[in-house]
């Protein structure tokens, strides 16, 4: 078996164990592949259609099926890449003992498998940016680059035309628990309207650290979450900790704080959740669509197209002996209904 084969190594990435994370895998972790490089979004408004009653000699009436609108998209490519060298053969790896023992192929092999569930790795953190922006902004704003440093054009990807219904401005900073929780209620109220459900309240760290000591936060609290009298901080996710549950006006929702950040393309720190902002949702609101890549096989002529999450490219340079691993990934991260969440941001000062 060539484990450098590139149908080979398409098996072996889609295999690769995805890295946990809260936005993606919680509000977006049902994954679709396409066999184009464009994707459709089928979208649903909230049903609120009710039946009729119908006259004694009338027998029934027609019910048209649940409509639904679908859009054409064609999401951005991502592809980190790593080269490989006689020198990175040659060098001890991280955790391996001074004498490996091991020949140069081994290594090869080796490094092949940890350069592409690193560069997965990398490609999963962008979907979990994408998960986040789709909340903030109900859309994804996409900045493509032609290397490293040079910018190309823009993707934006908006799920909505005209004013955004996902849009919540709050009626003032959450300066005391009655405003925060008419806010919220409020937020609950909108999606409820729509037959849309709300199940959580996403918190950025600042907001929390304002609201956690307001009087009337305990009152709220579901017994569920009291512990010795305390709200229960636990760590469920990378950068995301669940702070309890919490009554909204009959609302119960799962209160989650995003601390998590990143590094951006200008090498600065960045939160992937905003610090200010507060977002109710439910799980599984939307979806993540997946584009197929096109590309021209390690040793063959022509082009082909590989549908899936994850798509591998060897390159191969005899010339400087050096062997170059990319892994491309055309994902987009769409709600399943028109607007199910709603977005408040700058809540506090």
């Amino acid at each position: 078996m060539d484990i450098y084969d590139t149908y080979y190594m398409h098996g072996v990435a889609q295999a690769i164990e995805a890295t946990p994370s809260f936005f993606k895998d919680r509000y977006f972790g049902n994954n679709k592949v396409f066999k184009s490089k464009k994707v459709l979004m089928d979208q649903k408004a909230g049903k609120r259609k009710i039946a009729l009653f119908v006259d004694k000699n009338a027998g029934d009436i027609a019910s048209a099926r649940g409509g639904f609108e679908t859009y054409e998209l064609e999401p951005s490519m991502i592809a980190p890449s790593r080269p490989m060298t006689l020198d990175d053969l040659e060098q001890r790896g991280f955790g391996e003992s001074l004498v490996v023992g091991s020949t140069e192929e081994e290594r090869a092999s080796k490094l092949q498998l940890e350069d592409m569930t690193d560069l997965s790795e990398e490609i999963g953190f962008r979907e979990e940016w994408m998960a986040a922006q789709a909340l903030r902004y109900n859309g994804v704003q996409i900045q493509e680059y032609i290397d490293a440093k040079t910018t190309g054009k823009k993707n934006n990807i908006m799920f909505y035309s005209g004013s955004n219904p996902a849009s919540y401005t709050p009626g003032g900073y959450w300066t005391t628990w009655a405003i925060v929780k008419a806010d919220v209620r409020a937020m609950c109220a909108s999606l409820a309207k729509y037959k849309l459900p709300a199940k959580d309240l996403i918190l950025g760290h600042e907001v929390w650290d304002a609201i956690e000591n307001l009087q009337g936060l305990k009152d709220a609290l579901d017994n569920r979450s009291i512990e010795a009298g305390k709200i229960s901080e636990e760590a469920i996710a990378p950068g995301v900790s669940f702070v309890g549950i919490l009554n909204f006006g009959g609302f119960k929702l799962n209160v989650f704080v995003s601390y998590e950040t990143y590094i951006d393309e200008s090498n600065n720190e960045v939160y992937i959740f905003p610090e200010k902002g507060a977002c109710v949702t439910a799980p599984g609101c939307g979806e993540t669509l997946y584009g197929a890549v096109t590309q021209i096989p390690q040793g063959e002529k022509n082009f082909v197209t590989f549908e899936g999450t994850r798509i591998p490219k060897l390159v191969v340079n005899e010339e400087k002996d050096m062997r170059k691993l990319r892994l491309a990934s055309r994902p987009i991260t769409v709600p399943k209904f028109v607007a199910p969440w709603r977005m408040a941001e700058d809540v506090i000062q």
